[in-house]
Formats: C-alpha cells, sequence, structure tokens
C-alpha cells in the first residue's frame, strides 16, 4: 500500500510538469493552424483515499435537491451493461448508476479525483508489494433486492469473467491472476469449479493472490468491468441487457436502440457510498440523436431538454464557433483534454511489409480529417501512442506528421513503389455517421493519391468495435481510441501492443506481436521507480512507432453542451465524458 502511494504521489508531480511542457498545445479556436490560442493542457490529479475518505455519503453538491427526472441524449444505445463486458467509456459511464466495484473514484471539490474504497473499507492492502491483496467489504451494502453484498459476490464476479461469453470487458485481473492464456486454466463458474487464486475466509473478507506483482491492482479493481454480478441473478448472455442493480438505481425498461428507464434503488444506502450522490429520481436516456441534432437541442434549450445532458455527443463541428463565441451558452459548456489518443490501426495481420505502412502513415491527412471533426477542439495533432497526460510521455515525431499534417502523398507513393506494392487495396470499415461519411471521403482522397485502392465499409456505430475487434475482420485500416486506465504507461500501451492478449474482442486491435516489445513492457512493468518506469514507457512507445505498426491521429479533446435546467454536470477526465453522479434538477 505504501509502495502504490509513493508511485502515485511522483506521478501527480510529473503531471504538473507534464501541463508546463504541453503549454504550446492547441488551444480552444476552431480555426486550424498557428493561430490557434496557447490554453495550456489540463491534467488531472488523482491520489490513493483513506478508509475515512471512503465512508460516505458522497460531498454534496452546492444547492443541489434530490428529486425529479433527468433526461439524457445520445447518439448510440450502450453496446454493453454486463459489468463484465464493459469497457468503452460511455458504457462504464452509465454504469456507475447501477453498478458498484470494490474501489472507484471520488470526484473533490478541486476538480482532482481520489481513488477510494466503494464496496470496499478502504482501498485495499498489501503486505508483499501487490502479489497479494486484501479487502473487506463495508456493512450496509445490498443489492436491489435488499439482499447483503458479500465477499462470495466478488469472487463470483470474478470468476465469470473467465466464461467464453464473456469478451469484450478489461482482461487485467483475469491474466494477472491466471496467465495469459487464463481462459484454459479456469473455465468459471457454471460448472461448479471455483477458482483458488480468489478466498473469501468470511462473509465480509476477499483475499486475492496474484502471480505476480501488481501494486497497481487497487486501481485496477475501479474500473466498472471489474463491478459485482450476484451469482443467484446471473442471467450469462443475458445479463448484459438488463444487470442486477448494486448501485442507487435500478433498470426498469431497456428498448434496444431507443431508450432506457432508471428508477431509485430503495436499498441502496448513502452512507455507503462516497462517489454518489443520486440526486434525481428517476433517468430518461433516448438513443439515435446525432451530433447535429443534440448540439442544436442543447442550444435551444427548450421543454425536457431544459434538463437534459450527454455522455458523449460532442459539439457538432459547424456550431463550435457559435457555441464558443456567444456567452449566453457558457454556463453549461464543458470542455477538457481527456485521456483518449485516436489512432487508426493498421491490420499488421494483413499489411505485413513496414514500407506500405509507412506509406499509410504519410498518406494520411489529419489536417483534413480533424477540421471535419471539429478542428482544434476535437483534439491535438498525435504523434505519438501513448498521451500527454501520461508518465513519462516524450514528445517523438517520427514520420513528420506536424510539419505535414495534410499527408505527403509523394513520400507515401515512394515508398509503395519501392515496395512494389502500388495499387494495393485497403479495406476500411467505418461508423457510418453523417461526420464519419466526410471523414471517410477525405480519408479516401488522401490515399488514392499516394497509390493505394480505398473500399470503404459502413458499419452501424453501436457495435463497430465489436466488428472490428474480431481478429478475422476483414479489415486493413480502421479508427479506434485509447485511453489509460489510470495514468501509467502500462495501461496506455500494454493492452493495445502486447502480442499475448491478442484474442478476438482484444484490445490489440492492430495485431501486433513483437516478442522484443512483449518482453520490453514485462520489463517495464516491474520498474518501481516511476519516473526510470515512465522512461521505460516512453522507450517502448518510440520502438513501436519505428515499427510504424499504425497511425496516431489526435490527443482528444472534449467540447459539450447541456440542458439549463440541469446543476452539477461535471466533465469527468477520467472517461472524457460528461459524468451523471453529481447532476441534480434545478
Amino acid at each position: 500500500m505504501s509502495s502504490r502511494k509513493t508511485r502515485l504521489a511522483a506521478a501527480i508531480l510529473v503531471a504538473g510538469a507534464l501541463t508546463v511542457t504541453t503549454a504550446c498545445s492547441s488551444g480552444h479556436s476552431n480555426g486550424d493552424g498557428a493561430s490557434a490560442s496557447k490554453a495550456p493542457v489540463k491534467t488531472t490529479a488523482i491520489s490513493v483515499g483513506t478508509a475515512e475518505d471512503s465512508k460516505g455519503p458522497a460531498a454534496q453538491e452546492p444547492n443541489a435537491k434530490k428529486g425529479g427526472t433527468v433526461n439524457m441524449i445520445d447518439r448510440d444505445d450502450f453496446s454493453h451493461l454486463d459489468p463484465g463486458q464493459i469497457y468503452l467509456n460511455y458504457n462504464s459511464e452509465v454504469s456507475l448508476l447501477f453498478t458498484r466495484q470494490l474501489t472507484g473514484y471520488k470526484t473533490m471539490p478541486d476538480g482532482s479525483q481520489k481513488l477510494v474504497g466503494d464496496l470496499a473499507t478502504d482501498t485495499g492492502t498489501t503486505t508483499d508489494g501487490g502479489k497479494t491483496w486484501k479487502f473487506t467489504l463495508k456493512d450496509g451494502v445490498k443489492w436491489q433486492d435488499g439482499t447483503p453484498i458479500t465477499s462470495a459476490d466478488v469472487k463470483y464476479s470474478i470468476e465469470r469473467l473467465y466464461a467464453t461469453f464473456i469478451k469484450s470487458g478489461p482482461t487485467y485481473i483475469q491474466s494477472w491472476l491466471s496467465g495469459a492464456d487464463y481462459r484454459t486454466a479456469y473455465e468459471g463458474p457454471y460448472n461448479g469449479k471455483q477458482l483458488d487464486a480468489v478466498q473469501t475466509p468470511d462473509d465480509k473478507t476477499v483475499v486475492i493472490a496474484f502471480q505476480d506483482i501488481h501494486p497497481d491492482a487497487n486501481f485496477t479493481l475501479a474500473m466498472t468491468g471489474y463491478g459485482v454480478v450476484p451469482q443467484a441473478h446471473d442471467t450469462k448472455e443475458e445479463y448484459d441487457k438488463k444487470p442486477f442493480s448494486s448501485g442507487p438505481y435500478q433498470i426498469t425498461e431497456h428498448v434496444t436502440d431507443r431508450s432506457l428507464d432508471l428508477e431509485r434503488n430503495p436499498n441502496w444506502d448513502p452512507a455507503t457510498d462516497p462517489i454518489r450522490n443520486a440526486y434525481p429520481d428517476k433517468w430518461h436516456m433516448t438513443f439515435g440523436v446525432q451530433l447535429q441534432q443534440s448540439t442544436e437541442r442543447f442550444m435551444a434549450d427548450n421543454g425536457e431538454d431544459k434538463t437534459a445532458f450527454t455522455f458523449h455527443n460532442t459539439v457538432d463541428p459547424k456550431y463550435i464557433d457559435e457555441v464558443k463565441g456567444n456567452d449566453k451558452y457558457k454556463s453549461r459548456t464543458l470542455e477538457g483534454l481527456t485521456p483518449y489518443v485516436d489512432y487508426y490501426y493498421i491490420n499488421n495481420d494483413r499489411i505485413k511489409d513496414k514500407r506500405v505502412r509507412e506509406a499509410l502513415i504519410r498518406a494520411f491527412p489529419h489536417k483534413q480529417t480533424r477540421q471535419l471533426q471539429g478542428g482544434t477542439s476535437y483534439g491535438d495533432y498525435a504523434t505519438s501512442y501513448m498521451s500527454p497526460t501520461v508518465l513519462g510521455y516524450e514528445s517523438y515525431d517520427a514520420y513528420g506528421i506536424l510539419k505535414k499534417p495534410e499527408g505527403d502523398p509523394e513520400a507515401a507513393k515512394k515508398l509503395l513503389t519501392e515496395a512494389n506494392a502500388l495499387g494495393t487495396t485497403i479495406v476500411y470499415p467505418y461508423n457510418n455517421t453523417p461526420i464519419q461519411q466526410k471523414v471517410t471521403e477525405a480519408i479516401r482522397d488522401a490515399l488514392e493519391k499516394a497509390g493505394f485502392k480505398f473500399v470503404p465499409k459502413p458499419l452501424d456505430a453501436k457495435t463497430y468495435y465489436d466488428t472490428v475487434a474480431l481478429l478475422d475482420n476483414g479489415a486493413d485500416l480502421y479508427w479506434g481510441g485509447w485511453g489509460a486506465d489510470w495514468p501509467t504507461g502500462y495501461t496506455s500501451l500494454q493492452q493495445v501492443w502486447d502480442g499475448r492478449v491478442i484474442a478476438d474482442g482484444g484490445q490489440n486491435l492492430a495485431h501486433v506481436n513483437n516478442p522484443e516489445i512483449n518482453s520490453a513492457i514485462d520489463a517495464a512493468a516491474k520498474i518501481a521507480d516511476p519516473v526510470a518506469q515512465g522512461k521505460a514507457w516512453a522507450a517502448i512507445d518510440k520502438q513501436l512507432q519505428d515499427n510504424a505498426y499504425s497511425i496516431p491521429d489526435v490527443y482528444q479533446r472534449s467540447l459539450s453542451l447541456y440542458g439549463s435546467g440541469l446543476g452539477g454536470v461535471k466533465f469527468d477526465s477520467l472517461a472524457g465524458l460528461q459524468s451523471p453522479l453529481n447532476i441534480y434538477v434545478k
């Protein structure tokens, strides 16, 4: 435990230095060049709380009151609600309303975030440097039917992550317990077998024994993908449609792709919860609202839209200047740097020649695609796989992206010629939305000028990731975003570039499997000194870039609006979305 605090304290100091280092990043104009303002990048400090910090209730919002219905409008339905299947940020954010984990983050009055015990009385203890972790459950934590949440529930929730139908959630804990090929080590709980590495000596105590040292495990268990699931109400694949609540709200109705309704869970006790305020009586969430439509509705601020927010519908690019230039929107505008880096993943199973991959990087039209998505408000040009918000980040522009963000078709064509690969076909699946249709045309134009053939394939936005995350996805190039699960290089790089985690539904979407990089990841994860560890991750980042495995695009920003009838709407800098946890109806 003390080891973790030491590492974190150093990380916070480095984050402060990063704020200075990145002060010349693009600002908030919708222009697209050197005239952009020079607003400093804001990073978020995260600390580790005590047992006292882990007690409820959550800190009250000034002037907040209980009651009313909060509306939400967004483009897509949630692709997963089963905690075991949750990794994407918008799935994760809504699950905070009805699922709890051993640990979680509470937002402090100054906007910083603190790791605290959620179901657990504190953030866990370890006496062997992080190989074994012990958690004690709080009194009074219950399921929606009033049944107490026990250590057996926590153990069962971890065990079911080994089931073959769980494909989309995080795999840190499973692989730390049972190795990278964890599914062959344990089949899951459905045939009555238990996982010996998780012990429950009594109803309140959970002891987790990893194969190696993992001093960050209490941060890992704060991921909503490690939320609890009751054995008595586990409906396996069906659980993804309607999970059983351990949080302040329970699902009353879910009409796929249309709406999700929540109402209070009468058995949630705020005295046990330092994270969630749960002011509204009900939530009504509506899907199928595109960016332009939601922006226009928030700007008009009429009727039920006055009490509406959005998890991830940002301001439509055509309205960014108007929103930022008119003071009447200022009080209900949220803007922030997210932890996400946008990539265009190159399928390394299909494009094996480094010269062809480099040609894609050099041809890519970052300037055009960024402008279509909001210019500098959408993000800063990325040249690395790690975000500037991650400990150890170093600037490294191996392919001159900053010098020619519009792409360099001649350099790309020269590489294709050298590789005897002119006319290489690039199959490109994309989210079939109005903006992404335009982005796709910009990419088509740039790649065809460089000598590629281009085949676009539109996909349903809700299931986009489920499709491109298949190993045999039939595609060569596809968009994806990745943000660190906590601000170290491990969560920034390991899940995305470690070849041993390649699997259907996994996060290594480029299918990169380089033994040298795999070994470097193992070595970096074991470095105790945070600064030295950061340098090791930066070196891996450069190694990845030198191999031209994929195309880093932007360090993502977020600009969004909400209705005037709401208070307590805040930006969750860990998820890069509007947070529901402190929202109230005025």
